[in-house]
Formats: C-alpha cells, structure tokens, sequence
C-alpha cells in the first residue's frame, strides 16, 4: 500500500481538535490531551509513514534505547514550588530608580486646548500638578477634566507624538 502524504496531510488539516485526537488514538493506539493542531497533523502522519514503512530499524530502537540507559532523565515531573508562609514578610520591593519609557519626565508641562481653554499640566516627581492639585496619573487628570474616564496619554495626545 502507497501512502499519499500530501492527500493526508490536506484530510487531516480539515479536522477540527476534536477529531485529530481521535484520529491520532486510532493509529497511534494513545490517547492524548493536545490541542495543537500542527503537532498533531504531523504525528499522525509521521505514524501512517511509520507503518506503510516500517518505522525505525531494530538497530536504531536498540541505539535509542543505550542512549537513553546512559542519559540522565527525570523520571517524574517536578514539585510545585510553593512560597512559606512568611515569604511576604522577607520580600521586599525596591524602587529602580528608572522611569517609564511612557511618561513624561518630571518638569515636564503638558498643554492642550480642551473645549476653547488650554489645560496645563506639570510632572512631577510623585504625579502630575493641574490647577494646585495633585493626581496620580494622566488618566486621573483626564477624567477630572472631562467628567469621564479618558487614556491619559491619548487625550493629552501623547501617544501621537511618539509615534511620528
């Protein structure tokens, strides 16, 4: 018997998950839990090769099988590693140091002309300065300004100018 790889691989690839798996259980006689459709086209396949043809030669079985003798292979699958109890309290998070790529530096004044005023707006060390007040980020002073929730850097329109 003569096996049209190509056809095959063009049956298979119509399948849906579901059907591969069931497929794969039929010639390989293993179930399996994969999703992936690529790896199971080509298993499937490299099975129907593999019994038109003959699969491996005794001498590459018994090869694999003295390598494997020698290798050093996990046999069971590693423990979950799970933090103490107290692992909160020994944790401890330290500022970098380095800003985000994304805001402004501080000093910086922002401006925009929002419904006939312009807005100001200066960065700060720990935020951003509007009209005396201090708020924690853009998206804040957007909202304030407008009434509803705004991207900060899309309303003062930063993200345009980065981009050009």
């Amino acid at each position: 018997m003569k096996l049209n790889v190509a056809k095959e691989v063009a049956r298979l690839q119509k399948m849906t998950c579901g059907e591969l798996r069931d497929q794969f259980a039929t010639v390989t006689g293993e179930t399996t839990n994969a999703k992936n459709r690529k790896w199971l086209v080509r298993r499937i396949v490299w099975r129907m090769q593999a019994n038109v043809e003959g699969g491996l030669s005794a001498d590459a079985i018994n090869r694999i099988r003295e390598l494997a003798d020698g290798a050093d292979l996990r046999v069971t699958s590693p423990a979950t590693r799970r933090l103490s109890s107290d692992a909160d309290k020994r944790t401890r998070v330290l500022p970098t140091g380095v800003q985000s790529s994304t805001t402004p530096l501080p000093g910086t004044l922002i401006t925009r002309v929002y419904k006939g005023r312009e807005i100001r707006v200066r960065v700060t060390g720990n935020g951003f300065e509007f009209e005396g007040e201090l708020f924690g980020s853009l998206s804040a002073v957007a909202k304030h300004i407008t009434g509803s929730h705004w991207s900060g850097n899309r309303f003062f329109k930063l993200d345009q100018q980065e981009s050009k």
